[in-house]
């Protein structure tokens, strides 16, 4: 039986992409998708599959609509959690603190280095809104199409990203018989504590 821990004593953002470099390298799709826990003022949780947009020693970004549930949960109590799980490699990361949101110019220079379609269908989304039916909202896609035939869509106003600032990131190794590795980096000052956690 192997007593020593697998997951090194290290700067944990080094180590995030480690780990982010082999999950591109080994899932089939989407290696950048995360579940994003928010809760409201009142602090009821919710839970959705977001995909992670830019990393590094800044934070964790990601992008969405301001006005949807995500978007609302959000504004009104700005404290997050993130999960990334990685099934074919049998790892989890899991990623805790308070997010803001990013500059008017980061969002338009995320917004428009998407597929044209996915820039008018977000314009065209009250996202988590009621809708009658689908026709509904391919007229309105289809009515901003017209409206803009070629180039870049507009960003509406409330089309925006929001960057998760961590303060506790741990690392999750699956193992045997559920004789798991964990270690847990807290935020300390401008550096990081780190302890291995029992499974």
């Amino acid at each position: 039986m192997d007593n020593k821990s697998a997951i090194p004593q290290s700067d944990p953002f080094d180590l995030f992409e480690t780990w982010f470099a082999e999950a591109r390298e080994s899932e089939p799709n989407d290696s950048n998708a995360m579940a994003l826990a928010t809760a409201t003022a009142a602090g009821a949780p919710s839970l959705r599959m977001v995909l992670l947009k830019g990393h590094g020693p800044e934070g964790f970004t990601f992008f969405t609509n301001a006005e949807s549930r995500k978007g609302e949960d959000i504004r009104g109590n700005m404290q997050a959690a993130l999960l990334f799980h990685w099934k074919s490699l049998r790892r989890q990361i899991r990623i805790e603190g308070p997010l803001e949101e990013v500059s008017a110019d980061e969002a338009d220079a995320y917004f428009h280095s998407r597929a044209r379609v996915s820039q008018i269908g977000s314009a065209a989304s009250d996202q988590s809104r009621p809708l009658d039916e689908r026709a509904t909202y391919f007229t309105r896609v289809e009515a901003l199409a017209k409206e803009y035939p070629e180039g870049d869509i507009p960003r509406p106003p409330h089309w925006t990203g929001f960057r998760l600032t961590p303060q506790r990131i741990e690392f999750w190794l699956d193992r045997p018989n559920r004789l798991h590795d964990r270690r847990l980096f807290t935020r300390a000052g401008e550096g990081w504590t780190d302890t291995l956690l029992y499974p």
